[in-house]
């Protein structure tokens, strides 16, 4: 677990630095760099979605993880929670930006490969090298995304921390589901997600992106069942 608590306390720290310093970021800045921030989100989300190789199980997944994210009203549940963190860390006197914050920061730094895999090796052959370099990545990304986001960013080491720990703990047993397909289609599926924060950072499209959060699992379940439906075929 040694990679995971590294990047877990990277993530606080660079958060907590990047929190200090948006106390002394001019009001002014504030729009301009989340949209250049939400630029580079849609940068990396494009990124992303070429590891996906299946179109099919794609549309599946957002389509099925919105269904769930819909009927589990994930969006609204969190919303409450984060107006409730809100109220304690006013922005100059006025809302924070802690919704977006802690889920741009949580897609960002569990969505991918790295993530992924780093976490496996660590739980099934005790190499902590990913993970250790996955640190000085978010480090540096908790940084830059609480200067302008704040203090959620800081909470989405939560986030990896349970994300990244389970994946090491169960190792053994999740390994030979997360087979290269199913990560890839996972990395696909988020960078998707990962799009559309970047368009409600730059449009404010307003896209119930924890909603979509469930689609990021899916390929686990769909893409097994599409091999075995094609063995039928």
């Amino acid at each position: 677990m040694i990679g995971v608590i590294s990047d877990t306390a990277a993530i606080l720290l660079g958060g907590t630095i990047g929190f200090l310093a948006k106390k002394i970021i001019p009001a002014s800045w504030n729009d301009i760099i989340l949209k250049g921030l939400g630029l580079c989100s849609i940068y990396i989300g494009i990124s992303g979605t070429l590891d996906g190789d299946n179109t099919l199980i794609l549309i599946m997944a957002i389509v099925f993880g919105a269904m769930i994210g819909e009927g589990f009203r994930i969006e609204q549940r969190f919303n409450g929670f984060a107006e409730r963190v809100e109220r304690k860390f006013d922005s100059r006197g006025g809302k924070s930006n802690f919704a977006q914050g802690f889920i741009t920061s949580s897609l960002m730094m569990c969505v991918g490969a790295l993530s992924i895999v780093g976490s496996l090796n660590a739980g099934l052959k005790g190499d902590n090298t990913l993970l250790f370099t996955k640190t000085a990545m978010d480090g540096v990304g908790a940084m830059m995304f609480a200067a302008s986001l704040g203090v959620g960013v800081i909470f989405s080491s939560i986030t990896v921390f349970v994300f990244e720990g389970a994946i090491v703990m169960l190792a053994g047993v999740v390994a030979p589901a997360l087979t290269g397909d199913v990560i890839n289609m996972m990395t696909c599926v988020g960078s998707l997600i990962i799009i559309a924060m970047g368009l409600n950072l730059v449009a404010d499209t307003k896209l119930k992106i924890m909603n979509y959060m469930p689609a990021v699992f899916l390929p686990i379940l769909f893409c097994p069942l599409y091999d075995w439906i094609l063995g039928l075929m």
